[in-house]
């Protein structure tokens, strides 16, 4: 099982922690922080210009520095199959 692993930033600290992917989205990332039974959900969501996913946990900012294009074409790469809503 390949766990997808991203760098986020604690803006309070500014200290980096290494979390695991639960989903992935171009609009929404939801990272699990922690193991085991003392394990928290985050959902990150795009900044207003796009340049970054912000979250907060337990009053904690948490930022992932890349940039909403960056993000859909890192999907993108990942799983080919999976594109974007379709025209009717």
């Amino acid at each position: 099982m390949n766990n997808e692993k991203i760098k986020i930033k604690v803006t309070e600290t500014g200290q980096s922690l290494d979390v695991v992917v639960f989903s992935k989205r171009a609009d929404c990332i939801e990272v699990i922080l922690g193991e085991g039974v003392h394990n928290m959900k985050c959902a990150l969501t795009p900044t207003r210009n796009g340049m970054a996913y912000v979250g907060s946990i337990k009053g904690r900012e948490l930022v992932y520095e890349r940039s909403r294009d960056q993000v859909a074409a890192d999907i993108e790469r990942l799983n080919p199959n999976v594109r974007g809503p379709r025209r009717r």
